[in-house]
């Protein structure tokens, strides 16, 4: 399985080269056609992306993370939610690849398996990086009225963090 993931990227290149071989498409000057034309959404995008990278990495640092879960912890433990989670949950609208780290860190300590490891999973699958989404896609296009898409996008991410709480305890 390994040598088929490694080899797929290389194979797809080659397919690629063979086919502009056979129709006889000069491939390079085509790949630098497509890398000019790139970069417009490059500079439109970079803005935004540079903004939300700022944004996750203040809001991560400030300690107001520390905070709001010390306030948060009576509520999980009154519910019998495992407070361990709650770092994945506030993360996930926010940065897709800090609650990848987040839940790569539970399952080390937990195990995949465990009811930890299980709500973390489902939590992944099954909620958006809203925020980032927003502030990238739609500040790339010049969109400003995003107050419904949060709300819709929000509400997705609460009702697939609650689900995935009760389906997953009831389950295990």
């Amino acid at each position: 399985m390994t040598l088929i993931s490694n080899m797929i990227i290389p194979i797809l290149v080659l397919i690629i080269i063979i086919h502009g071989f056979i129709k006889r498409i000069d491939l390079y000057d085509e790949f630098v056609k497509g890398a000019k034309s790139s970069f417009p959404m490059i500079t439109t995008m970079f803005p935004c992306l540079l903004g939300m990278i700022l944004g996750v990495n203040i809001f991560t640092k400030s300690g107001v993370l520390d905070w709001f879960f010390s306030f948060l912890k009576p509520i999980f433990s009154y519910w019998k939610i495992p407070f361990e989670i709650l770092p994945m949950i506030v993360m996930r609208p926010i940065s897709g690849s800090s609650t990848l780290a987040i839940l790569n860190g539970l399952f080390k300590k937990y195990g995949p398996d465990s009811l930890i490891g299980t709500i973390a999973s489902v939590i992944q699958g099954s909620t958006d990086t809203t925020f980032y989404v927003l502030t990238l896609y739609f500040g790339s296009i010049g969109i400003k009225k995003i107050r419904y898409s949060l709300y819709v996008g929000l509400f997705a991410d609460i009702v697939g963090i609650v689900s995935a709480i009760i389906i997953t305890s009831m389950l295990l």
